[in-house]
């Protein structure tokens, strides 16, 4: 990373499609931390990770969200955790409904 600070009014979205986009907020080797924005009703679909651990913590709207089975609506302040190989998604349930993920360690393609 080259600043030690986040910008976020100077920090473009990533558009990924179907109505979710993303900013990179910082990373090191061990850490990523990352904003993700969904239109209502998109959906970020069930998947697991080999080497990543993930918290994903809600900033805005609100998420249906499933972990390992486990199904749960999550409003702001609330998060889920999944660990590697734990399989997880969730579906927005407002419009700007945002995670901030935390990955460790970092995503290596996001960058």
């Amino acid at each position: 990373m080259s600043s030690s600070y986040f910008d976020n009014d100077a920090a473009p979205w990533t558009e990924l499609g179907e109505g979710i986009r993303r900013k990179i907020v910082g990373h090191t080797p061990e850490l990523m931390s990352v904003l993700v924005q969904f239109d209502k009703g998109a959906v970020g679909t069930q998947h697991a990770h080999d080497a990543h651990d993930q918290i994903a913590y809600v900033i805005s709207g609100s998420f249906e969200a499933e972990v390992a089975g486990a199904k749960r609506v999550l409003r702001v302040g609330d998060a889920f955790v999944a660990p590697r190989l734990h399989t997880h998604g969730v579906v927005a349930l407002e419009a700007g409904s945002t995670l901030l993920d935390q990955f460790s360690p970092r995503r290596e393609d996001y960058l």
